[in-house]
């Protein structure tokens, strides 16, 4: 069965003067996802959620929402957080949510719920001065998600932190992405999207490098060094190794990745077979920070 998509892009496309921040982007976010766009800075992230919240209108290109054309009934089913929201400092949290579901049209009966969800209602009554950055971010969340949006939108939820505030943060994305709640984020952290999200989009100035499930657009993948003292004995030899998807001279050796999760101890034992002893050999794991430049490159 397809699954549902949330949000669908076609071939969006922006300027600003000479600057084209947005070039024919096209992407669908499934239902359920925590969908991360990842880019450096300047790569459209932000412009790109700017026009699928009706604050910006691209130049060329449409998007959809839940299957339909963006209209404003529509809106009540996001909840945004593009910016940080100007909150009192001397009232309470609850005060301030009061507040903000008052501007939005919401009752007061759903502040409970999000101030729990953001494990703020044991402070419920403090003033926001006396809350830690990671509080005020967890606070801000709390009030994008009152009326209990179906999508949350962040633009970069967890900049300016600290390191316990981002571990903050990103806990209680990965909650609300356990609940059902579509999250979708814009950041230039990998480390974020790795931690927290389910997909991703990754962007460079404007354009869209790849997109899919994190596993496979971040893909690993291992790569075994050899070397023995007959080097061309060694070549014939790898080439004919089942599930070979490359090969390549390494340092007077060889490195060799392949398609089958093969170990170091089994290509030992191949190449054992085939008359040869290795007289070295080593597994070298690809970070996914290399595989990220490798792809922003």
């Amino acid at each position: 069965m397809e699954q549902t998509k949330i949000l669908s892009l076609h071939q969006l496309s922006k300027r600003y003067g000479p600057v084209q921040a947005l070039n024919g982007v096209s992407f669908d976010v499934p239902a359920g996802s925590v969908f991360g766009v990842l880019g450096p800075n300047g790569s459209g992230k932000t412009t790109l959620l700017a026009i699928v919240m009706d604050v910006l209108k691209a130049n060329s290109g449409t998007y959809s929402w839940f299957g339909q054309s963006a209209h404003h009934t529509l809106r009540r089913r996001i909840g945004t957080l593009l910016e940080t929201p100007n909150f009192y400092h001397y009232y309470s949290a609850v005060r301030n949510l009061e507040i903000a579901a008052a501007i939005k049209q919401h009752g007061h009966d759903d502040i409970e719920r999000v101030l729990k969800l953001a494990g703020l209602w044991e402070r419920k009554d403090s003033k926001f001065s006396t809350f830690s950055l990671g509080m005020k971010q967890r606070l801000a969340i709390a009030s994008a998600l009152l009326g209990n949006p179906e999508v949350l939108l962040l633009d970069e939820p967890t900049n300016g932190l600290d390191p316990a505030g981002i571990a903050e943060i990103r806990d209680m994305i990965r909650e609300l992405g356990k609940q059902g709640t579509t999250v979708i984020m814009a950041s230039h952290l990998l480390d974020e999207v790795e931690k927290v999200c389910t997909h991703v989009a990754i962007m460079k100035k404007g354009v869209l490098l790849t997109c899919g499930h994190v596993d496979e657009v971040l893909s690993s993948e291992d790569m075994i060094e050899v070397s023995a003292p007959d080097a061309g004995k060694l070549e014939q030899a790898l080439n004919t190794i089942p599930g070979l998807r490359s090969l390549r001279r390494h340092n007077g050796g060889f490195q060799i990745v392949l398609d089958n999760g093969q170990t170091a101890e089994q290509v030992n034992a191949y190449c054992f077979e085939q008359g040869i002893t290795l007289n070295y050999l080593a597994l070298r794991r690809k970070s996914l920070e290399a595989r990220f430049i490798e792809l922003t490159n």
